[in-house]
C-alpha cells in the first residue's frame, strides 16, 4: 500500500497506518461522567474513553441532532483525517430469491414455486462479474436467499469458476443466516456450531471466499427477532459466525436495520454486541492474522411490499396515547432482555425512521464502536443526498457503486449511483473523493482533472441510467440441481 502525500491529512499518517489503529479499543469506562460534557466528549473522540451504553442511550435522546453529528465528525477525523472519503466498486449479485425464511420486512424472498422464483446459473453470474470487472470494479457482494435445494458442491464449483475467471475479484460473500442454513442443508460433521460452521467456511474459503458480509444482522434483541424474522438465526447465531470467520482470517462487516418495531435501546443493545465480540476476536486472533469486523453499516427499514410494513404506524391512530411511549421503547432493554409480553402493542406497530433518525443513529454508531474502523452512508435506503449529509455524521464511506441491487428494491427503494455521481457528492461535501478495496486500501485517489466526476461535461446524460434488477428481465435461466448435503 503506497504512502499518500502528506498534505491529504491533518496529520502525518499513511492511510494504513491509520487502518490499524482501531485494533485496541480502550478500557477505561467513566459511567458517572456527565454525557454532554465537551471534556469528556473530547477524551471519546480521541479514543481514551468508551461510552457505556447508558451514555450512549443519553446522547440519542438528549443532544441535539446537529451537536451529536459535530461529535460524529470529530471522531472520524481522529480516525480518518480531514480530507478523503471512500467508496468500492463492486456488484451487488443476489444469486436467488428462494428462501426458507420467513421475515415479515422482506419483499425479496419467494418460496420456489413462484413464475418469478429463480437461481442464477454459473454462466449468468460469470456475466455479472465480467460486466463489473468492465467497468473497474474489484469486488462482488454475493448474497441470497436461503435456498434448500443447492448443495454445498455447487458453492464450492461457483467459487473454483469465479477465482478461476477473475482471480483478482474479491469474493464478499454468504452472510451468517445463509451459513447456518449451510449447517442445515449440509449437515456437516461437529460436535458443536462452531465445529460445523469451521467445516464448511474452511472449504467455502479454499474455493475462493475472501470476506463474510454482514447481512442479516436486523437487530439482535431477541423479543423483535422472534417478531420480524420468522426462520433466521439468532444473535448468539450471527455472532458465532462471525467469530469463526475471524478465526479463519477472515474480516467481515457488521449490519443493523432499524426503523420498525424496536426500541432505541435495541439499537444499542445491537451496537453493544458488535463492540464486545469485536473485542473478543481482536483478543483472540489479531496476533496470528485473524480477522475482524471492518466496517459498520446501518439503515432504516423499508416498509413497502413487505409484510410489516402493513402494521400501524405509531401515532397514526387516534386512540394512540402519544403521551406514553413507543410499544419498543417499553420493551427494548439495554440488555436484550425484553419481552413481549411487555407492552400488548408490541410489534403491531411501527415507528419508521426518517432522515433525522437516520443520522442520529449513525452518529451514535460512530461514538460508540470505538473497535470498528469504518462506518459506511446508506445512501441505498435514504437517497443521494441524505447519503452525502451522512458524511458530516460519522460516515467515511460510501460504499458501493450500485450496479444491481435486488434486496432492497424489492422493498420500494431504487437509488441508483454511478461513480461519477458518488465522486461529485463526496467532493460537493467538501473531501476528496477515493476508490478502496475491501481492506479499505485506497486504489485511486481523485485529485485531479482526470477524476471521474470532473470529466463530465454534461450531468443530464447521466441521469437515465437504471438500477439493474433481476426482477427486471423476462426470464432467467433455472439451475436444475437435485437436494444432496
Amino acid at each position: 500500500m503506497p504512502f499518500l502525500p502528506g498534505f491529504l491529512f491533518a496529520r502525518s499518517r499513511s492511510w494504513d497506518t491509520i487502518a490499524r489503529m482501531t485494533v485496541h479499543a480502550p478500557t477505561q469506562y467513566r459511567p458517572d461522567a456527565n454525557t454532554i460534557d465537551a471534556a469528556f466528549l473530547t477524551d471519546v473522540v480521541t479514543g481514551h474513553i468508551r461510552l457505556t451504553s447508558e451514555q450512549a442511550l443519553t446522547l440519542y435522546h438528549d443532544m441535539p441532532l446537529h451537536e451529536l453529528g459535530r461529535w460524529a465528525d470529530a471522531r472520524c477525523r481522529h480516525l480518518h483525517g480531514d480530507h478523503i472519503r471512500t467508496y468500492v466498486i463492486d456488484r451487488n449479485i443476489n444469486y436467488t430469491n428462494v428462501c426458507t425464511a420467513k421475515c415479515t420486512f422482506c419483499a425479496f424472498r419467494r418460496d420456489g414455486d413462484e413464475h418469478d422464483a429463480y437461481t442464477l446459473s454459473y454462466d449468468e453470474l460469470l456475466a455479472k462479474i465480467e460486466e463489473l470487472v468492465a467497468i473497474g470494479g474489484t469486488q462482488i457482494l454475493m448474497q441470497g436467499g436461503m435456498n434448500p435445494e443447492l448443495p454445498l458442491n455447487w458453492y464450492l464449483e461457483l467459487l473454483t469458476q469465479i477465482k478461476s475467471r477473475f482471480p483478482k475479484v474479491h469474493v464478499h460473500a454468504f452472510s451468517p443466516p445463509e451459513f447456518i442454513e449451510f449447517i442445515s442443508f449440509f449437515d456437516p460433521p461437529g460436535a458443536t456450531l462452531e465445529d460445523k460452521l469451521r467445516y464448511v467456511m474452511t472449504q467455502l474459503h479454499a474455493a475462493g471466499l475472501d470476506s463474510v458480509p454482514g447481512g442479516g444482522g436486523e437487530i439482535f434483541a431477541d423479543a423483535v427477532r422472534r417478531k420480524i424474522g420468522l426462520g433466521k438465526c439468532d444473535a448468539e447465531a450471527w455472532l458465532t459466525t462471525m467469530r469463526v470467520a475471524h478465526e479463519l482470517g477472515m474480516n467481515t462487516s457488521a449490519t443493523m436495520m432499524f426503523g420498525h418495531i424496536e426500541g432505541i435501546a435495541d439499537r444499542i443493545h445491537h451496537m453493544d454486541l458488535i463492540r464486545q465480540w469485536q473485542d473478543r476476536s481482536i483478543a483472540d486472533f489479531a496476533k496470528d492474522g485473524g480477522g475482524r469486523y471492518k466496517a459498520f453499516i446501518s439503515w432504516p427499514f423499508q416498509r413497502e411490499n413487505t409484510p410489516l410494513g402493513r402494521a400501524k404506524e405509531w401515532g397514526q391512530s387516534q386512540s394512540d396515547d402519544l403521551s406514553q411511549p413507543f410499544p419498543g421503547d417499553v420493551v427494548a432493554k439495554l440488555d436484550g432482555s425484553g419481552v413481549k409480553s411487555d407492552h400488548p402493542e408490541f410489534g403491531r406497530r411501527v415507528r419508521l425512521a426518517g432522515s433525522t433518525a437516520y443520522l442520529r443513529t449513525q452518529a451514535i454508531s460512530r461514538l460508540f464502536l470505538d473497535n470498528i474502523y469504518s462506518i459506511g452512508s446508506s445512501w441505498v435506503t435514504m437517497g443521494p443526498h441524505i447519503g452525502q449529509v451522512a458524511l458530516g455524521y460519522g460516515a467515511n464511506d460510501m460504499g458501493s457503486v450500485m450496479m444491481e441491487e435486488n434486496v432492497v428494491s424489492s422493498a420500494g427503494t431504487t437509488y441508483c449511483l454511478n461513480e461519477p455521481t458518488l465522486c461529485r457528492l463526496i467532493r460537493d461535501a467538501g473531501f476528496l473523493p477515493a476508490q478502496r478495496n475491501n481492506e479499505y486500501n485506497l486504489l485511486k485517489v481523485h485529485a485531479g482533472p482526470d477524476s471521474p466526476d470532473l470529466r463530465i461535461d454534461d450531468w443530464s446524460t447521466l441521469r437515465a441510467q437504471r438500477l439493474h434488477t433481476e426482477q427486471s428481465q423476462p426470464a432467467v435461466t433455472a439451475v436444475d440441481l437435485t437436494v444432496s448435503k
